[in-house]
């Protein structure tokens, strides 16, 4: 995509002295952070206080802009995933657990687990699911 055609995207109001052509073909806005442009191909662009980072690849006609982070590392094979009874469960990253919204380490989950667990009204039941769940990411997690 040409400069003039991003800037139509845009809304038309945009200068091309604050872009830069990305090595992988899209385009970097200089209030964007990036770690590797060749990583971002295609019509994509980034801008705003966005940042991608790691192996993260950003291609085709994406948009990343605002306070987005795009990051990531190869998964060798897919991430542990689990439906839990109420929240889903995901290794978001390597070291990392996503139950609902939240995302930490595993170790920070043992420490702010019983927290969150009273605030979201967890039975002991529930409590009891979502603790084997954290001991299984722990045993084979990534």
């Amino acid at each position: 995509m040409t400069f003039k055609e991003l800037n139509e995207k845009m809304g038309g109001g945009e200068s091309e002295s604050d872009w830069r052509r990305a090595s992988g073909g899209g385009w970097i806005h200089k209030s964007a952070a990036v770690d590797n442009d060749k990583n971002i191909k295609g019509n994509a662009w980034v801008s705003g206080d966005a940042r991608v980072y790691g192996d993260a690849r950003v291609s085709g006609n994406a948009q990343v802009y605002g306070n987005a982070q795009v990051s990531g590392g190869k998964w060798m094979r897919s991430p542990l995933f689990i439906i839990g009874s109420r929240f889903s469960l995901t290794n978001a990253k390597p070291g990392y657990i996503q139950i609902g919204c939240e995302c930490h380490t595993f170790s920070e989950w043992r420490t702010l687990g019983p927290e969150l667990a009273r605030r979201n009204n967890l039975t002991p039941e529930e409590i009891a699911e979502y603790t084997a769940y954290l001991d299984l990411f722990e045993k084979i997690g990534k």
